[in-house]
């Protein structure tokens, strides 16, 4: 079986994440450049992500493939950027904005809650057919805004931090309630 076009700009997108880390670990103040080529893997890991999904959408390649690899490059890419610039800017290396620990804690908490539960559904019920809440867009749209805000130097208001642990909170819960929903129903997989 071979791969529609958007899962192979979806495995691009996962491709890029160790180019990511790479960058981000291996800056330093006389290396700004790689700060730079950070924020333009993680520009196209983002734009890509809206690239393959309206490709999906509007040309039926919508696949299993998809809807695993999908979400598991963007919360590999999430995750990798929240660690990565928190501990490299832990001691201000990249500049003054720092995330805070809580704020990490709960995206990567919140990301690794959501990619074991969906291993769980796709194993019991054969297929991840999730879609994103509006909570869950919420979340992301304000995680992508904080990693452009450290990597560009913004001066972030601390209200944005807690407004980013809420979310990512309020769409966890939501997301955890959907797949205890989806676990609930009857199992399409057959036995045997």
């Amino acid at each position: 079986m071979s791969l529609t076009f958007a899962n192979k700009i979806t495995i691009l997108r996962i491709l890029a994440v160790p180019f990511f880390i790479a960058a981000i670990l291996y800056y330093d103040p006389q290396k700004n450049y790689l700060r730079y080529v950070a924020m333009g893997i993680f520009s196209f890991a983002v734009i890509s992500d809206v690239i393959d999904g309206y490709i999906a959408r509007t040309r039926h390649q919508k696949t299993q493939a998809g809807a695993i690899l999908d979400p598991l490059a963007d919360k590999l890419l999430l995750i990798s950027a929240f660690i990565c610039l928190y501990s490299i800017n832990s001691n201000g290396q990249l500049g003054p904005v720092r995330f805070p620990i809580g704020l990490v804690i709960a995206v990567i908490s919140r990301d690794v809650i959501l990619l074991l539960g969906s291993m769980i559904i796709y194993l019991i019920h054969g297929d991840m057919d999730i879609e994103p809440s509006r909570w869950g867009k919420a979340t992301t749209f304000f995680q992508v805004f904080s990693i452009f805000g450290v990597f560009l130097q913004w001066a972030i208001s601390p209200t944005i931090w807690i407004i980013m642990i809420l979310l990512t909170i309020i769409s966890g819960v939501g997301y955890i309630r959907n797949g205890i929903k989806v676990l609930n129903t009857p199992s399409k997989k057959v036995a045997g």
